[in-house]
């Protein structure tokens, strides 16, 4: 069976890239939010092509689970872009079968982000509740979290991706570092909406302070989503 790798992020963190990253890998299959349709099915929420979305996945979170996240591949590896939101009140006991890596970034840079699609953005549009919610699922299993903080990655990826590839078994590839500019087969329909960005890169581009400007709705949830992010950041890989 693959090694099944769950990686668990916020919007707007560099999850793209960072699939783009593992799908530079030879014995890896990546899958792009297969939890998304049902995330919107369930919710409610409202996001730009949400009809596309729910029309190009299965609604059915159980049947998701089964059909995509506990299927056969054909690589060693296998790496599941997941957005923690998506995962609602599925049951997560197949978390267990392999490693869960959080994604998370510092959360004024990624309100910021969010808000431009998500002109009304909660808090409950940036996952760092259910972050949260993993990370203490993992403790009490004996676990130790796998946390990568977006900046860090930018700041020295080279380091960041060879402890990742250490904690999850699997020795660092140099191909991680780099990837073509343009859409991937692997995009969800999705992707004219979120992707653009980073469509046009080619690789970890050096990290830049942003001057940004939050909304009223994004400065409403930017106190809780700071206090998620310093628990998460207890656990983050360091360079």
């Amino acid at each position: 069976m693959s090694l099944r790798i769950n990686m668990w992020s916020s919007p707007r963190n560099l999850s793209t890239a960072l699939m783009y990253s593992w799908r530079q890998r030879a014995d890896t299959t990546v899958v792009d939010e297969p939890l998304y349709g049902y995330y919107l099915a369930e919710s409610g929420r409202s996001h730009p092509g949400d009809a596309e979305v729910m029309q190009s996945q299965c609604v059915d979170g159980h049947a998701v689970v089964d059909d995509v996240l506990m299927a056969d591949y054909d690589t060693p590896v296998v790496f599941f872009k997941q957005m923690a939101k998506h995962v609602l009140t599925l049951d997560r006991s197949f978390m267990a079968n392999g490693p869960n890596v959080l994604l998370t970034r510092e959360p004024t840079e990624m309100l910021s982000s969010l808000q431009v699609q998500l002109p009304d953005v909660t808090i409950d549009d940036t996952g760092f509740g259910e972050l949260l919610s993993i990370l203490d699922g993992l403790v009490a299993a004996g676990n130790s979290p796998i946390v990568v903080d977006s900046t860090t990655l930018l700041r020295d990826p080279r380091s960041v991706l060879t402890q990742l590839c250490e904690r999850v078994g699997l020795e660092f590839d140099e191909v991680m570092l780099s990837w073509p500019a343009g859409p991937k087969p692997e995009d969800g329909v999705w992707a004219p909406h979120w992707y653009d960005r980073v469509w046009e890169s080619t690789g970890w581009a050096p990290y830049v302070a942003k001057n940004v400007e939050l909304n009223n709705a994004a400065k409403a949830a930017l106190a809780e989503a700071q206090a998620a992010y310093d628990q998460l950041a207890n656990y983050a890989i360091t360079i």
